[in-house]
């Protein structure tokens, strides 16, 4: 799995992350996982002509050392479908850019 990870979180910065993700995105039923929508205008073409497939996400994984964010795209409607794929290289790079912007917003260090 491709993934962008930041580790050697310290126990307040990992507190601060998961009040921040609880807050702007809602714990999911599994602990330390949070789902970050996509937003629409960054969909491909396939993605885009898969309506009922949407809205996509990215999954992020919360530890107590680290986040792990999967690059790739997800939607919560099915488990396997052609739009479900590994980021474009503008998704992946949006992805990236919002974990850090976090980082950035928290004043944590990465």
């Amino acid at each position: 799995m491709k993934q962008y990870v930041i580790d050697e979180l310290r126990t307040a910065d990992y507190q601060r992350l998961k009040a921040y993700l609880d807050e702007n995105f809602g714990a999911s039923s599994v602990e330390g996982l949070y789902w970050i929508p996509i937003r629409s205008e960054l969909l491909d073409s396939v993605q885009q002509a898969h309506p009922q497939c949407q809205p996509y996400y990215f999954a992020v994984e919360l530890g107590q050392e680290r986040l792990a964010c999967e690059l790739l795209v997800r939607t919560t409607h099915r488990v396997r479908c052609d739009c479900i794929q590994y980021a474009t290289e503008t998704q992946r790079n949006w992805i990236m850019q919002s974990i850090d912007a976090i980082f950035e917003k928290l004043n944590l260090k990465t």
